[in-house]
């Protein structure tokens, strides 16, 4: 479990908050094998016996006062009585893991499975739905994501293939040919399916065992054909005004879905993924998507498109996301389209229960294999439980991130599935005036719980007789993980500028920005952007001005908006003018596509703080050779190429990387660069980190079309979103701040 701070020493009240112009809040990714700086956590057992808090129900930890039959709480400070099975533990400190470290993972006991018949057996199980109103391109590209897919599930998998258009296909591959089963979708838009679908296809025959039916579920994936434009358009009938409807059921497939998986929840698996491919909107039945509202219409209604296209256009998915979450169903949206698919609608059934939204704008250069392979040989944990509690000066304000607030409690979030990358993000807010306590007797502290269950394959032991072990011997492992920390507090505003993260204020702002943007438009985002630039830039030229005064030299009259006296802020400027330039927060008319803006949000929002960095801000690098690093950083601009001199330039971008040799380099030098060199390596190892799988590109300055690396070089380009490049890009931005920062200070 990674935490990291906006500043590691907290204000110390609400003037010091405000005064100071920066974010208060962390980032947290629960699954993460190790903290933020590489501790693994303390394992233990009976994560059920740790002692709790009657006040605030926080958990014993090793910042809590131990008596001989006592303990005060860390976080409210309440007396607490030990039990004497505790008063025993805990007179041998060695034996137990929350007595050696503050970030713990426990092991609870096991689930009496819903039959009563011991502890819960369950296998992962994992259902692909596949758009057949789609080309042959795309049912290829699926078909190789699938096959990568059955490569990475673990044997005792249960895995089910399922079509949609204008019906919904079941594939029982169990037996030597597969054979599907089809139930006609309604087309009315109210309509759900006339038929369960348990009675067309028992569960337990639709899912197969991935080790044994391997190369059954491959023949009948080969088995997968488009449905022809003549039975989509004879089964949709002519719509309205004559105009011939699609037959893209995606929502009642999956609803229809949902439920069929529901039934078994807690029985047959713990956990289920439905994988959906989409080759575009949902046109017909439950949950079809009108796509005119992407196209002319704006400049007749003169509507603003960077609002209208944000919003859902039907609450649909939405609700369906919740029944989703009801049967422990995980969704994965990888649309593979370049046309509106209006994803702004389609997301909640992704990102509520838990799962994640691709978006690939063609077949060909698709790394959809690759993700899935990735996504599906990570470690994850499901049915997870989310918890923040604080010391009692504090609280959490809000909370970001892809899960479900519980409805009853607050501060608690639950999350169907939870991989090691998935992050979350909550800022705090004062209780009331006094603050922290000017003293350090008693420390900031936050307790951040996680419960979660992971699937443990059965041991590799078969039994004395060597029989095989049956496919339902997974078996489920509840655990609880806490990490409890402690904050300084800052004594002084500069204490607290200089102990402030630039990443972490990163991820704070963009949750905030994709919020106002999703309520107020794109515009709105961009200027509460800019005007917390102002305020920080503002507030810390008034800081370092009472120095200058108290020392009796004369006020600045210069603004300082390069922060140079504090080297912690100095990436702020960049990083701000960097968001502002994104596709996240350019304008409709600057060819942004509403479904790459939504992407780009779902994205955005999970990412940690260091990963959103380069996404940003990519990482410009220069080498001498393949095999010799020049320069480790350079800022995105022309004039670093030219001055630095290297030959060559390596740019990572997170969902990119780009390797760009200059028209200058010496053409001895080998293109592209060699297997074994060393920033081949070094591009392997961020490959091999990466969540999603990002696009490699080599290109030879000179002989090849280089605007793909020229346009991240954005420090000449201009903000101000009129598109056209000036040549004073990120000097005329400081220039406009320094403008409206005198402006404010009036």
């Amino acid at each position: 479990m990674a935490v990291r701070a906006t500043v590691s020493r907290f204000p110390i009240d609400t003037d010091a908050r405000e005064g100071s112009g920066l974010l208060w809040g962390v980032t947290v990714t629960p699954f993460a094998a190790v903290d933020e700086n590489g501790q693994s956590p303390a394992y233990g057992s009976g994560g059920d016996l740790l002692p709790r808090c009657e006040n605030c129900y926080a958990y014993f930890n090793t910042f809590c006062e131990l008596e001989q039959w006592s303990w005060s709480c860390s976080l409210c400070g309440s007396v607490n009585g030990l039990s004497s099975d505790a008063v025993e533990r805990y007179s041998r400190p060695q034996s137990c893991a929350e007595m050696m470290s503050s970030f713990v993972d426990l092991e609870l006991p096991q689930e009496e499975s819903a039959e009563g018949g011991g502890a819960m057996q369950a296998c992962p199980v994992y259902v692909a739905a596949v758009d057949l109103s789609s080309s042959e391109e795309f049912l290829e590209l699926t078909k190789s994501a699938l096959l990568a897919a059955l490569e990475a599930l673990a044997p005792g998998s249960l895995f089910g293939l399922a079509t949609f258009s204008h019906k919904l296909g079941l594939y029982d591959v169990q037996g030597p040919i597969p054979v599907v089963k089809n139930v006609f979708i309604p087309p009315d838009a109210e309509g759900t399916l006339p038929i369960e679908l348990e009675d067309v296809m028992p569960l337990l025959q639709f899912l197969a065992p991935v080790e044994t039916c391997k190369d059954r579920i491959a023949s009948a994936l080969e088995t997968l054909r488009p449905t022809s434009s003549w039975e989509r358009t004879t089964a949709a009938g002519q719509g309205l005004d004559g105009v011939l409807l699609g037959g893209r059921g995606f929502g009642v497939a999956m609803e229809a879905l949902c439920n069929y998986l529901g039934s078994e929840y807690g029985n047959t698996y713990a956990l289920a993924r439905v994988f959906a491919f989409l080759s575009g909107a949902p046109d017909y039945g439950a949950g079809q998507l009108d796509t005119r509202r992407y196209g002319e219409q704006y400049a007749s209604k003169g509507e603003d498109a960077d609002r209208a296209l944000l919003p859902e256009q039907t609450p649909f998915y939405k609700d369906l996301a919740a029944v989703a979450v009801q049967a422990g169903v995980c969704v994965d949206i990888f649309a593979v389209t370049n046309e509106y698919t209006d994803l702004a609608s389609l997301k909640f059934l992704s990102i509520e229960s838990g799962g994640s939204l691709f978006l690939y704008t063609s077949t060909e250069d698709s790394t959809l294999p690759q993700d899935m392979y990735r996504m599906l040989s990570r470690p994850y944990a499901f049915g997870c439980v989310l918890r923040m509690r604080t010391s009692t000066e504090f609280k959490p304000g809000n909370s970001y991130g892809h899960f479900f607030p519980d409805p009853q409690y607050e501060n608690v979030q639950h999350i169907i599935c939870c991989d090691s990358y998935a992050t979350y993000a909550y800022d705090f807010v004062f209780e009331n005036n006094v603050g922290f306590s000017r003293t350090l007797s008693d420390l900031p502290t936050i307790q951040i719980a996680f419960q979660y269950a992971v699937v443990v394959p059965p041991q590799e032991l078969s039994d004395s007789e060597g029989v095989s072990t049956s496919r339902t011997t997974h078996s489920l492992k509840r655990r609880l993980r806490i990490r409890t920390l402690q904050f300084g507090v800052a004594k002084n505003i500069h204490e607290l500028y200089d102990s402030c993260d630039p990443e972490v204020l990163l991820s704070l702002l963009v949750h905030k920005v994709i919020l106002a943007s999703l309520e107020e438009g794109v515009r709105e985002g961009r200027i509460l952007l800019q005007e917390w630039l102002v305020i920080l830039t503002a507030q810390y030229n008034d800081a370092y001005k009472l120095i200058q005064n108290s020392n009796g030299s004369s006020i600045i009259s210069q603004i300082d908006v390069a922060f140079s006296q504090c080297p912690q802020l100095q990436p702020l400027p960049r990083l701000i003018f960097a968001l502002l330039r994104n596709p996240l927060l350019r304008f409709h008319e600057e060819g942004v596509h509403p479904d790459y803006r939504i992407y780009l949000q779902c994205l955005f929002s999970v990412l940690e703080p260091s990963s959103l960095h380069r996404a940003v801000y990519p990482v410009l690098t220069s080498y001498a050779t393949p095999d010799k690093q020049a320069y480790p950083r350079h800022s995105l601009s022309r004039a670093a190429l030219i001055t630095s001199g290297s030959p060559i330039f390596f740019l990572d971008a997170f969902t990119i990387l780009i390797v760009f040799y200059s028209s200058t380099a010496d053409p001895t030098l080998p293109f592209p660069p060699p297997h074994d060199c060393l920033l081949r390596t070094t591009i392997n190892k961020l490959k091999q980190e990466r969540c999603i799988t990002p696009k490699l590109i080599f290109i030879r300055g000179g002989h090849d079309d280089a605007s793909i690396f020229e346009n991240f070089l954005i420090e000449e380009q201009d903000v101000d979103g009129s598109g056209l490049t000036s040549v004073m890009g990120f000097v005329s931005f400081l220039e406009d701040i320094t403008q409206k920062v005198l402006e404010f200070m009036k």
